[in-house]
């Protein structure tokens, strides 16, 4: 039955900032936001105080009622929920919900996940496919259901990737495609515009978007020197793909590959002392053009080499 999309109550789940810019444009679209769940405040910082996440922030800002629940299957949370009445969900970076809140709202919940599925299900979808070398992804709306990122699809929207994105940047493209999307989905949704797609129907070769691990970041100097520059922009700015350089830890942020033939092993470095520092790879070279030696702080690479001095000197 075709609803008014503004008359509907929405209870909105997120935690980081990804999740901000589309709570922000249900706001600034006039939707009916009843409540917003979020993390609890966790202790940052040198002096563990507690820090508000940012969905907790502007809903605060827009006097919101919030619910921060340890357990999302405490008796009193879900009492809490019930009494919001929400016709729909819309979750957004948040957690993964037991069936006894997900199923709650006689709309059902929205999941909007940073991929275009069912391409990069789990947790690191945006890195996973910088890391794999992807030339394009997305953003998708579903609807929940038990298996993780396996709901039926309600809309898609591509986005390019280009050649010189990271990981913050392309994240900063999806935050705002997503976003936009979501705010259509509701529309087109809460009007019987949308029929959802199972996605079992359009299976195909599938790659996934587990956690990342800090063994993720290694770099492996015997790979390509594209594969490891894709590695380290799907780590930048955070985590960050790492190697090691005089027995201490080196993050790099970015880099280029360089097609030149190398004369000494994989891992080993090639420097003018002033200009450039490279790395031999199993086809050439990576040139670093940001890092992060273990101590210091991240810069370029010509002032990184004006201030160190080689313990074991390059080609």
């Amino acid at each position: 039955m075709s609803r008014d999309p503004k008359s509907i109550r929405i209870v909105f789940m997120g935690t980081p900032d990804f999740a901000v810019a589309s709570l922000q444009a249900l706001l600034d679209g006039g939707f009916n936001v009843v409540g917003v769940i979020t993390a609890p405040d966790k202790p940052a910082g040198r002096g563990l105080a507690l820090q508000q996440s940012p969905v907790k922030q502007l809903a605060a800002l827009h006097n919101l009622p919030l619910l921060q629940p340890i357990k999302l299957k405490d008796p009193d949370f879900l009492e809490q929920l019930a009494a919001w009445k929400p016709d729909l969900q819309i979750v957004v970076a948040f957690r993964m919900l037991p069936e006894a809140v997900w199923a709650l709202p006689p709309m059902g919940t929205i999941n909007l996940h940073g991929s275009l599925l069912p391409q990069y299900r789990g947790a690191a979808p945006i890195n996973w496919a910088l890391i794999n070398g992807e030339q394009k992804t997305g953003v998708t709306t579903f609807l929940l259901k038990h298996e993780i990122d396996t709901g039926d699809l309600l809309l898609q929207e591509e986005v390019e990737i280009d050649g010189r994105d990271n990981f913050g940047i392309l994240y900063d493209k999806l935050k705002t495609a997503g976003a936009n999307l979501l705010t259509k989905t509701i529309e087109q949704y809460a009007q019987s515009e949308l029929i959802p797609i199972p996605q079992q129907k359009i299976e195909q070769s599938l790659r996934t978007a587990p956690k990342l691990q800090k063994e993720t970041g290694a770099i492996d100097w015997n790979c390509s020197a594209q594969a490891i520059n894709n590695l380290i922009r799907g780590l930048s700015p955070i985590p960050g793909a790492y190697t090691m350089l005089d027995g201490k830890l080196l993050k790099i942020y970015q880099a280029t590959p360089v097609e030149e033939k190398s004369s000494i092993p994989p891992g080993n470095i090639k420097t003018d002392g002033k200009n450039y520092l490279r790395f031999a790879c199993k086809d050439g070279w990576l040139q670093v053009e940001e890092l992060q030696l273990e101590g210091k702080k991240r810069m370029n690479v010509s002032s990184f080499l004006q201030g160190y001095r080689f313990l074991t000197p390059g080609d």
